[in-house]
């Protein structure tokens, strides 16, 4: 490999791991905002309560990012105060207005739970 072209990687992935890797430029890191939830789910039938940190990005049109457990998802869907995504084998919902959190883990673990807002 040559040296220009490690350098260019290696700057590369510097960028993606970054903490503040949120936003892409530092016009949009000002204008984003970030709502932390706190949940703690019951999972049955193991019966034990797990404790989620899920992190919402937004801006003022649209949730622009979700990371739970300090895991960015892949991918989202919004409607109205209702947000959708999977984690690994995981699909949840997480109702913003009710502060609640429900999961599957398809079909073999359900999980149920309330939330807290944290910071506000």
């Amino acid at each position: 490999m040559s040296t220009p072209l490690a350098a260019l990687l290696l700057a590369g992935l510097a960028v993606v791991g970054a903490p503040g890797a949120w936003a892409r430029s530092p016009a949009k890191a000002a204008a984003t905002s970030e709502v932390v939830l706190h949940c703690e789910a019951v999972y049955l039938p193991a019966r034990q309560t797990w404790v989620r940190e899920v992190r919402i990005a937004f801006d003022r049109h649209r949730v622009t990012a979700v990371e739970i457990d300090g895991q960015r998802v892949f991918s989202f869907s919004v409607d109205g105060t209702l947000l959708f995504t999977a984690l690994d084998n995981e699909r949840i919902r997480i109702d913003t207005a009710a502060q609640h959190w429900q999961s599957d883990f398809r079909g073999q673990a359900q999980s149920q739970g309330r939330c807290e807002r944290l910071g506000g």
